[in-house]
């Protein structure tokens, strides 16, 4: 037996010491990785969202103060117009185009544009009225003037959120001049449409009061405020819902959409929003035949002839409907309506993106699709007017197909 203590010693020198110390390291990591990786993968998944829906939350959530501020506004003007609805005298200009004005159209356009000034001061806005003649015309700027200065929200919160009263006439003059924004396909513009109708507003039928934010020519936000609609989702449209109306108890109703949310809506008030909201949607038809045609009460707007062509062609049974303004956008987007044509009677006429941005949203938002006669989506990113587009077709999703199909056959026969 050899002596212990003349063994060779084992050493371990401090290069050899790292050595051992880094590779038992690398052997626990990598023992940790393969257990731990996976499960933090999963639990990133549980507690984070994805980038996409993350982004998809950040752009819708944006809209939550325009579409607000537009419900009000909205609802701030039609106090305004429902006043002058029931004057025997409405004020009555005609523009350029022959188009009737009246001091309710004046009045809306400057309580909405001044909410949207105030809220958005860099916001532009596509608006129908300019105030050159009440420069000139002292008696019809005082009574414009005293309608704005009555058309309050009765809820002071709701009525700060627009900006509260306009101070001074010369404020509300520079509030519809500031309607004067060219449109276009870059930056916020809002377009508005102060009274859409306003022939049916003067013979006491339909009319709505209209805005549409639009963000580099896409609507995202889109309000109507229809005082003589039934509030009721579910009523019937009938033949005689486009003359002697009137907005007594359980009329008046506030169509709203957002891309990518939906359309709702609810009663239209004089104060704060009302929280009967409800989620619309366009009918289920698919029995063309029982389908309710809507038209404009206009020959002018839309040609009739057309229409009952292609209804006859669809097999349609029903009379149409004829009422003015986007309240038919609004009542296709509930299921009171099933189809909307607005044929062009003139092959120069350009639609004003006033009359469709806000019911298009709407409609879509609801279900529907909304075309051109040629089947191309609305275009509101080429100015003041939907140039690139000729017509309007408008209908749930599951028969639009059908019923682009028949307008196709019509007019291409007068070709």
């Amino acid at each position: 037996m050899s002596n212990p203590s003349t063994r060779p010693h084992t050493y371990f020198t401090p290069y050899k010491k790292h050595t051992l110390i880094i590779s038992i390291t690398v052997l626990i990591l990598a023992f940790l990785s393969s257990r731990l990786i996976p499960r933090l993968t999963t639990l990133k998944s549980h507690i984070l969202p994805s980038t996409t829906t993350f982004k998809m939350t950040t752009s819708s959530a944006s809209y939550t103060k325009e579409l607000l501020v537009a419900q009000l506004a909205v609802q701030r003007a039609s106090i305004l117009t429902k006043t002058v609805f029931h004057q025997n005298t409405k004020g009555t200009l005609s523009k350029d185009d022959a188009s009737p004005v009246t001091i309710g159209d004046f009045g809306a356009q400057a309580l909405i544009i001044s909410a949207i000034k105030s809220a958005f001061p860099d916001d532009e806005v596509v608006g129908e009225e300019e105030a050159s003649s009440l420069r000139e015309n002292e008696k019809l700027r005082n009574q414009i003037w005293e309608l704005v200065q009555a058309a309050r929200l009765s809820d002071e919160s709701a009525e700060s959120e627009v900006g509260g009263p306009i101070k001074s006439v010369e404020d509300m003059l520079d509030a519809i001049d500031a309607g004067n924004s060219s449109g276009g396909k870059a930056g916020r513009i809002w377009a508005l449409d102060p009274i859409d109708g306003t022939k049916g507003f003067l013979r006491g039928g339909q009319y709505a009061v209209c805005l549409a934010l639009m963000v580099d020519g896409d609507v995202k936000v889109g309000v109507l405020g229809c005082p003589n609609l039934p509030i009721d989702d579910k009523a019937p449209l009938d033949a005689n819902i486009g003359a002697d109306q009137t907005d007594a108890e359980g009329k008046g109703v506030l169509f709203s959409a957002v891309v990518g949310h939906g359309a709702t809506s609810r009663p239209l008030t004089a104060a704060g929003l009302s929280k009967q909201s409800a989620r619309i949607n366009v009918s289920s038809v698919e029995d063309l035949t029982q389908a309710t045609f809507c038209e404009s009460v206009e020959a002018g707007h839309s040609s009739h002839g057309d229409q009952h062509d292609i209804a006859t062609k669809l097999g349609i049974k029903k009379a149409s409907v004829r009422m003015d303004s986007q309240a038919k956008y609004g009542s296709l987007a509930r299921g009171a309506g099933d189809i909307y044509l607005r044929l062009p009677v003139r092959a120069d006429y350009q639609e004003k993106i006033w009359d469709h941005a806000a019911g298009d949203l709407i409609v879509r938002e609801a279900g529907g699709e909304v075309t051109d006669t040629l089947g191309r989506r609305l275009d509101f990113s080429h100015g003041r007017t939907l140039k690139e587009n000729k017509g309007v077709v408008a209908a749930p999703k599951a028969i639009h197909g059908r019923v682009l199909e028949a307008v196709k056959e019509v007019l291409g026969k007068k070709k």
